[in-house]
């Protein structure tokens, strides 16, 4: 029977194209939503493999059977990219580079989480030193020490930004007088362009099309600022000032809204619009009780969105919320789901994963009306990571190593 080989073939296709990678910040689109369904798991997820690693706190990325993540090499001033088999956590590279003697209170590893993109990878250390490097081999293509050439203000907590991939070049918020966001060529790492004075936030940008124009939406230390990525021509800007320079939250799109937060600001709402063919906004709501810190809301259907809150007086703890879309006002809330910070993940059935900082995993049904938990299980040691969802694993990082967990069959 001929017909039967080319059926195997053609499952074998299907499984594959239904399997999404996890390429970069917030996953393949960049909103913390995966397609991958998730079950109640009535046992702790089984533990696949685990891999020691440096410090920091960049999430791990899945492209292409690899895992992806970025630390600092022990007791030195140097940091790496390692790259793992995803089946098996077999090392297939790693890749070092010095970079400047940086100190925090709160650790000294990269911040920020690296993209993939058509088989090269893009990360972004914690003093500036943004890296090119081949995905197959870890070979390194160019290297551009962004706070060398640019001079920004430091950052107290480290740059953060994760490299957005956006057509031929990778833009981030360097945060320097005329080069607050800069483009660099994807293939050699020049400089295309800059744009704005604002200083650097720790936060990441997104990327969608509205009514047929591409634009770019940062959150600087300034601004809510949407930007022409082919150009850097400024669309338009929303003045959002963190009073501790410390806007952390990555903005969200949820429908026409565009979300941005920070821990002192509260939360805003504007409504993307159009005016003179060109991208434009009106402000439909603020929150001020609504204090990402450094947690990225999800919206779930289009009417609402859930998002962690933090506070800035001791003991530290963060809430979880239910809040509507439309009008910012809250629904119901969850106090003490962790103590600085908890990851938000969307599943491709509209469940929640959360991650909170003490290492505790938890599937939630978003059910507008009251906080539904459906399990819980403790995956690993303290972590400010995001999770990666791809092919029915979930890898999770914390302070000491890498593990992959089964949440699928």
């Amino acid at each position: 029977m001929p017909w039967v080989p080319a059926l195997i073939a053609l499952c074998l296709c299907t499984t594959l194209a239904a399997a999404a990678d996890w390429p970069q910040w917030l996953g393949p689109g960049r909103n913390a939503v995966s397609p991958e369904k998730v079950a109640v798991w009535k046992e702790p997820p089984r533990v696949l493999w685990r891999q020691p690693v440096g410090e920091g706190h960049s999430s791990p990325v899945v492209a292409g059977g690899r895992v992806f993540l970025h630390v600092k090499v022990k007791d030195k001033d140097e940091e790496e990219v390692l790259c793992f088999a995803s089946p098996t956590g077999k090392q297939l590279w790693r890749y070092t580079y010095p970079r400047a003697r940086f100190d925090s209170p709160f650790g000294v590893g990269p911040r920020a989480t690296p993209a993939v993109v058509e088989g090269r990878v893009y990360a972004l250390g914690v003093t500036g030193v943004l890296t090119c490097l081949e995905a197959d081999s870890g070979k390194p293509v160019w290297q551009v020490d962004t706070a060398r050439q640019f001079q920004p203000p430091p950052l107290k907590f480290g740059v953060s930004c994760s490299p957005l991939v956006e057509g031929d070049k990778v833009l981030v918020n360097v945060g320097a007088k005329g080069a607050s966001v800069v483009a660099f060529g994807k293939a050699k790492g020049e400089v295309v362009w800059k744009s704005l004075d604002d200083p650097a936030s720790y936060s990441s940008p997104i990327v969608f099309d509205q009514a047929g124009r591409r634009q770019v939406v940062f959150l600087t230390g300034a601004n809510v600022v949407s930007l022409d990525p082919a150009s850097g021509e400024v669309f338009w800007k929303f003045p959002l000032v963190d009073l501790l320079s410390e806007s952390s939250t990555t903005p969200i799109r949820a429908g026409d809204l565009l979300l941005a937060s920070s821990v002192t600001y509260g939360s805003v709402g504007l409504r993307l619009q159009v005016k003179d063919s060109k991208p434009a906004f009106s402000q439909a709501w603020k929150n001020g009780a609504l204090t990402c810190y450094f947690s990225t809301p999800v919206p779930v259907g289009k009417e609402h969105v859930y998002l962690v809150t933090g506070g800035l007086l001791p003991p530290p703890r963060v809430t979880l919320r239910c809040v509507a879309s439309a009008t910012g006002e809250e629904l119901w809330n969850r106090p003490k789901v962790g103590r600085y910070h908890a990851s938000l993940l969307r599943t491709g059935d509209d469940k929640l994963l959360m991650l909170d900082d003490n290492g505790n995993l938890v599937l939630l049904d978003p059910d507008p009306k009251e906080y539904r938990e459906l399990a819980r299980a403790r995956v690993c040691g303290p972590t400010w990571a995001h999770p990666a969802l791809a092919d029915g694993r979930l890898y999770v990082r914390d302070d000491k190593e890498l593990i992959c967990l089964q949440l699928g069959e």
